[in-house]
Protein backbone atom coordinates (compact mmCIF):
# COMPACT_ATOMS: atom_id res chain seq x y z
CA UNK A 1 0.00 0.00 0.00
CA UNK A 2 1.39 3.50 -1.15
CA UNK A 3 2.23 6.43 1.80
CA UNK A 4 0.23 9.19 1.35
CA UNK A 5 1.85 12.07 0.53
CA UNK A 6 3.33 14.71 2.82
CA UNK A 7 0.77 18.20 3.24
CA UNK A 8 2.02 21.24 4.81
CA UNK A 9 0.43 23.36 6.94
CA UNK A 10 0.42 27.06 8.06
CA UNK A 11 -1.20 27.58 11.67
CA UNK A 12 -1.40 31.50 12.37
CA UNK A 13 -3.82 33.23 15.11
CA UNK A 14 -5.92 36.61 15.43
CA UNK A 15 -7.47 38.07 18.69
CA UNK A 16 -6.38 38.12 21.96
CA UNK A 17 -7.23 34.88 24.47
CA UNK A 18 -8.78 36.08 27.55
CA UNK A 19 -12.83 35.72 28.62
CA UNK A 20 -12.36 39.25 30.80
CA UNK A 21 -9.53 41.29 28.96
CA UNK A 22 -9.41 39.26 25.46
CA UNK A 23 -11.45 39.83 22.28
CA UNK A 24 -14.89 38.13 21.82
CA UNK A 25 -13.73 36.00 19.83
CA UNK A 26 -10.26 34.41 19.38
CA UNK A 27 -9.33 32.70 15.66
CA UNK A 28 -6.88 29.93 15.07
CA UNK A 29 -6.65 29.09 11.23
CA UNK A 30 -4.86 26.66 9.33
CA UNK A 31 -4.00 26.65 5.86
CA UNK A 32 -2.33 23.42 3.74
CA UNK A 33 -1.13 22.90 0.65
CA UNK A 34 1.01 20.26 -1.16
CA UNK A 35 3.40 22.66 -2.22
CA UNK A 36 4.44 25.15 0.45
CA UNK A 37 6.84 26.91 -2.04
CA UNK A 38 3.70 28.28 -3.75
CA UNK A 39 2.54 30.08 -0.94
CA UNK A 40 5.94 31.32 -0.23
CA UNK A 41 6.42 32.68 -3.57
CA UNK A 42 3.11 34.53 -3.45
CA UNK A 43 4.31 35.81 -0.24
CA UNK A 44 7.45 37.36 -1.55
CA UNK A 45 5.94 38.95 -4.54
CA UNK A 46 3.63 40.89 -2.11
CA UNK A 47 6.39 41.73 -0.04
CA UNK A 48 8.11 43.17 -3.19
CA UNK A 49 4.52 44.69 -4.88
CA UNK A 50 3.97 46.61 -1.36
CA UNK A 51 7.31 47.76 -0.07
CA UNK A 52 7.93 45.23 2.53
CA UNK A 53 10.68 43.78 1.51
CA UNK A 54 13.13 45.60 3.96
CA UNK A 55 10.83 44.32 7.32
CA UNK A 56 10.50 41.09 5.64
CA UNK A 57 6.50 40.41 6.86
CA UNK A 58 2.74 41.54 5.54
CA UNK A 59 0.45 41.74 8.62
CA UNK A 60 -2.71 41.69 7.89
CA UNK A 61 -3.77 43.79 11.06
CA UNK A 62 -1.58 46.66 9.73
CA UNK A 63 -2.04 46.53 5.83
CA UNK A 64 -4.54 48.24 3.87
CA UNK A 65 -7.98 46.45 3.50
CA UNK A 66 -7.32 46.37 -0.01
CA UNK A 67 -4.22 44.37 0.02
CA UNK A 68 -5.40 41.70 2.27
CA UNK A 69 -8.21 41.49 -0.18
CA UNK A 70 -5.83 40.65 -2.66
CA UNK A 71 -3.75 38.22 -0.97
CA UNK A 72 -7.03 36.36 0.01
CA UNK A 73 -7.75 36.41 -3.38
CA UNK A 74 -4.24 34.81 -4.84
CA UNK A 75 -4.82 32.33 -1.90
CA UNK A 76 -7.72 31.63 -2.97
CA UNK A 77 -6.83 30.72 -6.41
CA UNK A 78 -4.43 27.68 -5.14
CA UNK A 79 -5.33 24.28 -4.39
CA UNK A 80 -5.49 24.85 -0.69
CA UNK A 81 -7.68 23.90 2.11
CA UNK A 82 -8.45 25.95 5.50
CA UNK A 83 -9.61 24.57 8.69
CA UNK A 84 -10.92 27.60 11.73
CA UNK A 85 -11.36 26.93 15.05
CA UNK A 86 -12.94 30.37 16.62
CA UNK A 87 -13.57 30.42 20.20
CA UNK A 88 -16.34 32.64 21.80
CA UNK A 89 -14.98 34.08 24.62
CA UNK A 90 -18.55 36.02 25.57
CA UNK A 91 -19.65 31.84 26.45
CA UNK A 92 -17.31 31.38 29.25
CA UNK A 93 -18.16 31.87 32.82
CA UNK A 94 -15.20 29.91 34.62
CA UNK A 95 -12.22 30.99 32.84
CA UNK A 96 -9.08 28.33 33.07
CA UNK A 97 -5.78 29.07 35.43
CA UNK A 98 -3.85 29.65 32.80
CA UNK A 99 -5.89 31.17 30.03
CA UNK A 100 -3.41 30.04 27.43
CA UNK A 101 -4.94 26.93 27.76
CA UNK A 102 -7.95 28.30 25.44
CA UNK A 103 -4.68 28.75 22.55
CA UNK A 104 -3.33 25.30 23.42
CA UNK A 105 -6.58 23.95 23.02
CA UNK A 106 -7.87 25.75 20.10
CA UNK A 107 -4.85 25.11 18.02
CA UNK A 108 -4.82 21.21 18.64
CA UNK A 109 -8.23 20.95 17.75
CA UNK A 110 -7.22 22.53 14.37
CA UNK A 111 -4.58 20.29 14.04
CA UNK A 112 -6.59 17.21 15.25
CA UNK A 113 -9.13 18.40 12.05
CA UNK A 114 -6.20 18.61 9.55
CA UNK A 115 -4.82 15.42 10.54
CA UNK A 116 -8.11 13.42 10.56
CA UNK A 117 -8.19 14.84 6.38
CA UNK A 118 -4.29 14.79 5.83
CA UNK A 119 -1.88 11.75 7.93
CA UNK A 120 1.19 12.91 7.01
CA UNK A 121 1.69 16.53 7.56
CA UNK A 122 4.24 19.37 8.20
CA UNK A 123 2.63 21.43 10.36
CA UNK A 124 4.38 25.02 10.94
CA UNK A 125 2.75 27.18 14.04
CA UNK A 126 3.39 30.85 14.22
CA UNK A 127 5.68 31.03 16.99
CA UNK A 128 4.00 32.33 20.41
CA UNK A 129 6.70 31.48 22.99
CA UNK A 130 10.12 32.62 23.29
CA UNK A 131 10.75 30.57 26.30
CA UNK A 132 11.58 26.70 25.19
CA UNK A 133 9.72 25.12 27.69
CA UNK A 134 6.36 26.43 26.58
CA UNK A 135 7.29 25.55 23.28
CA UNK A 136 7.77 21.91 24.60
CA UNK A 137 4.52 21.94 26.43
CA UNK A 138 2.45 23.34 23.48
CA UNK A 139 4.00 19.70 21.29
CA UNK A 140 3.53 17.72 24.20
CA UNK A 141 -0.37 19.26 24.62
CA UNK A 142 -0.94 18.81 21.13
CA UNK A 143 0.49 15.15 20.42
CA UNK A 144 -1.95 13.90 23.51
CA UNK A 145 -4.73 15.91 22.04
CA UNK A 146 -3.75 14.04 18.71
CA UNK A 147 -2.84 11.07 20.32
CA UNK A 148 -6.37 8.44 19.10
CA UNK A 149 -5.40 9.42 15.27
CA UNK A 150 -3.58 6.35 14.17
CA UNK A 151 -1.37 5.45 11.44
CA UNK A 152 -0.09 9.47 10.92
CA UNK A 153 3.28 11.24 10.80
CA UNK A 154 2.80 14.23 11.90
CA UNK A 155 5.78 16.62 12.10
CA UNK A 156 5.69 20.04 13.99
CA UNK A 157 7.87 23.14 13.71
CA UNK A 158 7.12 26.21 15.79
CA UNK A 159 8.80 28.93 13.44
CA UNK A 160 9.51 32.49 13.02
CA UNK A 161 6.82 34.39 10.19
CA UNK A 162 9.75 36.18 8.85
CA UNK A 163 11.70 33.09 8.39
CA UNK A 164 8.92 31.05 7.49
CA UNK A 165 6.73 33.39 4.97
CA UNK A 166 3.73 31.04 4.20
CA UNK A 167 3.01 31.96 8.07
CA UNK A 168 2.02 35.37 6.50
CA UNK A 169 -0.55 34.03 3.91
CA UNK A 170 -2.11 32.20 7.01
CA UNK A 171 -1.85 35.60 8.97
CA UNK A 172 -4.10 36.98 6.13
CA UNK A 173 -6.59 34.20 6.72
CA UNK A 174 -6.93 33.87 10.51
CA UNK A 175 -7.54 37.97 9.75
CA UNK A 176 -10.39 37.23 7.96
CA UNK A 177 -12.27 34.81 10.39
CA UNK A 178 -11.58 37.30 12.72
CA UNK A 179 -13.67 39.98 10.70
CA UNK A 180 -16.16 38.26 10.07
CA UNK A 181 -16.70 37.20 14.19
CA UNK A 182 -15.32 39.76 15.83
CA UNK A 183 -16.64 42.30 13.70
CA UNK A 184 -19.65 41.00 11.47
CA UNK A 185 -17.89 41.29 8.17
CA UNK A 186 -17.99 38.72 5.80
CA UNK A 187 -16.46 40.05 3.10
CA UNK A 188 -13.03 38.72 3.58
CA UNK A 189 -13.98 35.08 4.54
CA UNK A 190 -16.50 35.24 1.63
CA UNK A 191 -13.46 35.23 -0.77
CA UNK A 192 -11.75 32.27 0.63
CA UNK A 193 -14.95 30.22 1.77
CA UNK A 194 -14.69 27.47 -0.96
CA UNK A 195 -11.31 26.25 0.33
CA UNK A 196 -12.99 25.86 3.74
CA UNK A 197 -13.25 22.41 4.62
CA UNK A 198 -13.84 22.85 8.77
CA UNK A 199 -15.27 25.99 10.71
CA UNK A 200 -14.86 24.70 14.19
CA UNK A 201 -16.83 27.38 16.85
CA UNK A 202 -16.36 26.48 20.54
CA UNK A 203 -18.63 28.13 22.86
CA UNK A 204 -17.81 26.50 26.33
CA UNK A 205 -18.29 28.14 29.66
CA UNK A 206 -16.59 26.34 32.10
CA UNK A 207 -12.68 25.93 31.23
CA UNK A 208 -10.06 23.68 33.15
CA UNK A 209 -6.59 23.05 32.91
CA UNK A 210 -5.38 20.00 31.46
Amino acid sequence: MNSPSLRYAFIDESGTVGAKKGTNFFVIAALSINRSRILEALVRRALKKYGRLSSGELKASREKESTTLRMLKRIAEQDVNIVAVIVDQRAIVRSPVDEEEIYRRATTRAIYHLVEKFPAIHISLDWRYTKAILRDELEKYIRVGIKNLQHTVVLIRQESSHERKELQAADAVAWAFFQKYERGDSRFCDIIASKVIGEDLISEKYWRNS
